[in-house]
């Protein structure tokens, strides 16, 4: 691993542990040359997965959506950074798990959804009403009263 500093070949591992719920490894490293700390991680190689897009289009899996997408839904919301990294965690987990090379968006949404609700109501409503475009009042009401069962 060459050192981001001065790019050097020769470094060191100084102490490695299990990062992202053991699904990676966590590695510090010393620079032999020029003694500076830097961190890697290590992760499991896997299947490029492909998302199918509601008109059908195919793009590349990017976790960075989802992650994106819960943040706006949690945004102003009494939930932590953390919180919202295991509940993008765990959606990826159950992605992946499946072991499929494609997975439609609708899954991936409705998995978030899921996830949501039991983690905040207003950002599952407010996920939901993008997620689902709610065309007028109605359809919003009837959501509601979806979490208010």
């Amino acid at each position: 691993m060459k050192c981001p500093f001065c790019n050097n070949e020769n470094t060191r591992v100084i102490d490695s542990r299990p990062a992202e719920e053991n699904n990676a490894i966590r590695r510090r490293r010393m620079c032999d040359v020029c003694s500076k700390r830097f961190t890697t991680y290590e992760k499991i190689e896997t299947i490029p997965l492909i998302v199918i897009k509601k008109d059908n289009n195919r793009e590349a899996y990017d976790r960075s959506k989802i992650e994106a997408g819960i943040l706006r839904a949690c945004h102003k919301r009494p939930v932590s950074t953390e919180s919202i990294n295991r509940l993008a965690d765990a959606v990826e987990t159950e992605i992946f798990n499946s072991e499929k090379r494609e997975i439609q968006s609708r899954v991936i949404g409705e998995l978030v959804m899921n996830k949501l609700k039991d983690l905040d109501a207003v950002a599952y409503v407010r996920f939901a009403s993008v997620y689902r475009e709610f065309k007028d009042v109605n359809t919003f009401m009837d959501e509601l009263k979806k979490v208010l069962e």
